[in-house]
């Protein structure tokens, strides 16, 4: 198995029997504006994690073949993509693991740029995420799942104008490591996805002007120095308030600020135990608090069990992923 990007130029000269990508799921910390009077809107920070995973592999095939995880889509999508590029099959694709979907965790978008990636990759072409979010219509308003599926790491984008661009990326940050996030599932309740989503937006008036430029100063100002100082206070004081204003303006939509009222009070027992940075990603229903480091991630989520507000949720410890998606090509032997 060699990874695509160490392999000696050699290497290239033999056929692709398979690869494989691994790609994992985002969190939508917020969007900067959706007032758009400046002539832009949403505009996103989000960053990557390292858990949950997507991972799957494509091999050329006999019968075209589809197993394991989110079939159904992961067919269509495929199919799609062999159409556009015109690149023939069958081929044999099996999803091992799969990012929860419609928990806010960016499933699809991470699913259809792995599809480009390893069909690219098995019929030596370049990779192209951007193209490949272009054919299968992912992007659409935030920017940041194609941003982070490239190379990772906390990422600004600076939304849509005029043009039907991809949204530029303003900004990209390691985030430090010892930095812990507590995610918060309800795996009962989904957010809003696809028709649903689309006729949410249409029918919620524009954020307050003043709004949205509160979250791009806080965001400006508070959020990206406090990744770049490693200040966990000043970032997740940031990202409690872009949330505050970002849940207000969606509560119509969802119910309240947040989804999942499971996930509310599990959220309030993490703040009570040292948890910052508060929030929901996209329209949830999953949630996420910040923690200094795997210590203290420990004890919150101790404290949390031992609350009662435990009910009906499971709870993940992850952290930053500063690098993009893997691919790694299989080869015929020399």
């Amino acid at each position: 198995m060699d990874k695509t990007e160490v392999a000696p130029a050699t290497d290239w000269d033999r056929p692709a029997t398979g690869v494989t990508v691994e790609a994992s799921a985002r969190l939508h910390l917020g969007f900067l504006d959706l007032n758009g009077g400046l002539g832009r809107r949403f505009g996103s920070i989000g960053l990557a994690i390292d858990a949950p995973v997507l991972r799957l592999t494509l091999r050329r095939s006999r019968h075209p073949v589809v197993a394991g995880h989110e079939q159904a889509r992961a067919a269509a999508w495929l199919a799609t993509l062999e159409r556009q590029l015109g690149l023939s099959g069958p081929h044999d694709l099996h999803l091992h693991a799969a990012i929860p979907p419609h928990a806010g965790l960016g499933s699809g978008t991470q699913l259809a740029l792995a599809l480009g990636a390893a069909l690219r990759g098995l019929h030596g072409l370049a990779p192209d995420p951007p193209a490949d979010a272009a054919l299968l219509a992912r992007g659409a308003r935030s920017g940041i799942g194609i941003a982070l599926f490239c190379a990772g790491g906390l990422v600004v984008d600076g939304g849509h104008g005029a043009s039907a661009a991809l949204p530029p990326v303003l900004a990209r940050l390691h985030v430090p490591q010892a930095w812990r996030i507590v995610l918060v599932l309800d795996r009962h309740g989904e957010g809003l996805s696809g028709a649903a989503e689309r006729a949410a937006f249409a029918a919620l008036p524009p954020m307050r002007a003043a709004a949205a430029g509160e979250i791009c100063r806080v965001v400006l100002m508070q959020a990206l120095p406090g990744v770049a100082e490693a200040d966990l206070p000043a970032f997740g004081a940031a990202i409690s308030r872009v949330q505050a204003l970002v849940g207000e303006h969606f509560a119509p939509a969802q119910g309240g600020a947040f989804t999942s009222p499971r996930v509310a009070a599990a959220l309030a027992a993490l703040a009570a135990a040292g948890g910052v940075g508060i929030g929901q990603s996209s329209w949830g229903p999953t949630g996420f608090a910040f923690l200094p480091d795997a210590a203290e991630a420990a004890r919150a989520v101790a404290a949390l069990a031992a609350s009662g507000r435990a009910d009906g949720i499971e709870t993940l410890v992850c952290r930053a992923l500063n690098r993009g998606a893997r691919t790694t090509v299989s080869r015929q032997p020399p």
